[in-house]
């Protein structure tokens, strides 16, 4: 341990973090480069061959260039992937109501019903993800 100090020790953990937030980084920038809905396929291809060839250039070239438009499309995959959850709930708190109704379900209609008002709760960010899976368990014991 004495060949290498403790500060080459800090030294090379703060490289070690770096490389890992750069892949990161790499891989964020290809995967909105796929996603992204308002350029061509040549466009892709371009940005993808800029981005692989001369990584450092053309990830800052990409930030400057579409890094505001990057967040709106995490923005609006995370409308679309919140809507789809909504709707299956809805869908299911559907199902299982008229399965209720039925006299199949014995009184599950209300364990969906206050399924989907927690579903909701969290989607307004009254509860967080983890109160979220333990009333969940709760309700579902």
């Amino acid at each position: 341990m004495d060949d290498y100090p403790l500060l080459n020790l800090f030294w090379t953990m703060l490289e070690l973090f770096l490389f890992i937030i750069w892949f990161f980084l790499l891989f964020k920038i290809i995967t909105d480069i796929f996603r992204s809905h308002d350029m061509g396929g040549w466009g892709k291809a371009g940005w993808t061959i800029f981005v692989v060839l001369l990584p450092f250039l053309g990830v800052f070239v990409y930030l400057i260039a579409r890094g505001s438009s990057m967040g709106q499309r995490d923005l609006e995959q995370a409308r679309q992937a919140d809507e789809a959850f909504q709707a299956y709930i809805r869908k299911a708190a559907a199902s299982e109501g008229t399965a209720g109704a039925a006299g199949t379900g014995g009184g599950t209609g209300g364990h969906v019903q206050e399924l989907s008002k927690l579903a909701d709760l969290k989607a307004a960010g009254s509860i967080s993800e983890e109160e979220f899976q333990k009333a969940k368990a709760k309700l579902l014991a």
